[in-house]
């Protein structure tokens, strides 16, 4: 089994020094890429890796704490992103219930109407 992982990270090791070599940029004396002059050594400058662009997230929230929750991850993500130049943050708040014995009447009412004024994109209730 040793010899199995130390195996693996060796490749693993020579697989993380073959990209950054592929990520080196090779710099003579001279300023021309690629010549070098005699007798000085040549510089290698590390090219820029690409910043990542999109960020994707999702959580599971406690119900009895959604608020609190809601408003740390407005906070601590939400706000981070949102200030970045150019950006574009969409936030989407899914819900899923299951209610073994079914909805009365007044539950499917009231969270059917507020659903509506709170303007969700889609809502209702499911028999199964």
């Amino acid at each position: 089994m040793e010899w199995s992982l130390c195996c693996f990270l060796k490749i693993l090791c020579q697989a993380a020094t073959a990209t950054a070599i592929s990520r080196t940029q090779v710099v003579s004396p001279t300023g021309i890429p690629g010549e070098s002059a005699v007798g000085r050594p040549t510089v290698t400058t590390p090219q820029p890796t690409a910043k990542p662009k999109r960020f994707y997230g999702s959580v599971e929230l406690n119900p009895q704490r959604v608020g609190r929750d809601a408003g740390k991850i407005a906070e601590e993500i939400v706000q981070h992103l949102a200030l970045q130049p150019g950006s574009t943050v969409k936030v989407t708040l899914e819900i899923q219930a299951q209610m073994p014995e079914g909805a009365p009447d007044n539950i499917v009412r009231t969270v059917t109407e507020n659903a509506r004024t709170l303007k969700f994109s889609a809502q209702g209730f499911e028999p199964e």
